[in-house]
Parts: C-alpha cells; structure tokens; sequence
C-alpha cells in the first residue's frame, strides 16, 4: 500500500464505520477511474465531519457508480472553532477563492449577505460547498463548513443571537490594535494572551468591495453584540481584508493559540 499522503482523499457526507461498505458517485467514480486510473482493491481515504477519516479499499468501480469498504479509522472529526464567515459576495472568481481560503483559515459556517453595495446578488450555494469540499480534500481536514444561502444584512442582523458576537473591519474603530482589541472582547483591557478564555461563539463579518453604507454603518454601530476592529493602515480588497481579519480572530482567540 503506498504512503498515506499518496492515497486520494475524498469527502463522503454518508456514515462512516468498520466495515461499512460505502456508495460512490457518478462524480467520484469518474474521478477514481478516469482521472487517477485506479480500480477495484486501491485505497482512498474518506472523511466528514461527523465520523472523521478512514482508510478504505475499492470494491467496485464502475463508470457512473462505485464503492468502496471502509477499513481503519485514520482521524477523528476535528471541528475549528466556533466562528461564522460572513461576507458581501464579489465578483465569481473571487468567491471560488473566498470559499477555499475560508474553509482552509477554519471557518466553521460560510454565510454570504446581501448588502447595499453588494457585486453579486445571487450566490449559488452549491457552487460554494463544492470549493469549500475541495479545500477540505486538499488540506487534509477532518471537517467541512456550513454553506449557507445569502440573506439581506438586515433580516440577518434582526434575527441574530446576541451571544455570537460580530467582529467586523471599521477604520474608525476606537482601539489601533486590532489584537489589543480582540483581546479586550475576551477578557477586558488587562488580559494577556497566555491566559485568554476560549471566547464563545463568533462571527467575522466583510463587507463588500464598495463598503457598507452609511445607513448600514449606524445600524452595525448601534448593536452592542457587534465590535468593530482595525486591521492595519492600507486599502485591501474585501476578500483579502477577510483573510486577514480571520487570520487575525484565529491567531488571538481561535485555535492558533498553541
């Protein structure tokens, strides 16, 4: 059998256990056959977020359908912290990007949001799972995000759960330092981050390559779950001020922590 790192690895979002025998795809047995010229007694590796990887071997491999048995439990689930993603959708090819980074940075819910400057109005759901799939494939995850459909800012502000609170870019924020700020959203002013509290649920929130509107800039400003922070003196463009800002919440309250 050849090194682990050398086994394809795919999502399958059916059960997972001991001897369990597993039905391919149209989509992954073409894949499997065609793509990678594997068949019947190879191994794959198979993993979701509810009963983590396993090591299976091919038992059927046919042009539309397949299957395959599973073997050994390789990993657990390793769900990331508790952080939504929710972001104004740019243009096509960047949200293929948004998605993968998303996914890989460890969102655990993608959620675009209809804003008043937004680019794209209409977001094709699956289109999104599908790259957030890939990155999880690629980068050995044992998890998958949420995806879930576009709604208005507005209508998602209204019925938000006040103990997720929102972290979003503002270059009016009151603290320069934007991880002195996330600090202080822990524990308070005094905290080090040696001793930070996981600090609940979260979400960071990107607003479109246009920004917010004034109209939604009071409207975010006058709910007390959500928290504007800085991150840093130059323009970037909205998909790479998310990245930043996500990798910043991880780094400091996430789970690059050590």
């Amino acid at each position: 059998m050849p090194a682990l790192h050398r086994i394809p690895r795919l999502h399958h979002p059916g059960p997972l256990r001991h001897d369990a025998s597993v039905a391919l795809g149209a989509a992954q047995a073409h894949y499997l056959k065609n793509v990678l010229r594997l068949s019947e007694g190879d191994a794959v590796r198979l993993f979701n977020g509810d009963d983590g990887e396993w090591l299976c071997r091919i038992v059927a491999l046919k042009k539309k359908e397949g299957a395959a048995r599973c073997e050994e439990k390789l990993a657990e689930p390793a769900p990331p912290p508790d952080i939504d993603y929710i972001f104004a959708p740019p243009k096509a090819a960047r949200l293929d990007y948004i998605a993968q980074k998303a996914t890989e940075m460890g969102a655990r819910r993608i959620r675009p949001v209809i804003t008043q400057h937004t680019v794209v109005r209409k977001v094709k759901r699956e289109r999104l799972l599908a790259n957030a799939i890939e990155a999880a494939e690629q980068c050995n995850l044992v998890f998958v995000p949420e995806v879930l459909q576009a709604e208005p800012l507005e209508k998602l502000l209204d019925g938000w759960d006040a103990s997720r609170r929102i972290i979003y870019a503002d270059e009016a924020a009151p603290i320069a330092d934007p991880i002195r700020a996330l600090q202080q959203l822990a524990q308070g002013p005094l905290a080090q981050p040696e001793t930070l509290p996981q600090p609940g649920p979260l979400a960071l929130l990107v607003g479109p390559e246009g920004g917010f509107s004034e109209a939604e800039r009071r409207m975010l400003r006058g709910l007390d779950f959500v928290h504007p922070i800085r991150i840093g003196p130059r323009i970037m463009r909205a998909d790479t001020a998310g990245m930043a800002a996500l990798a910043l919440i991880q780094a400091t309250l996430g789970d690059w922590r050590g």
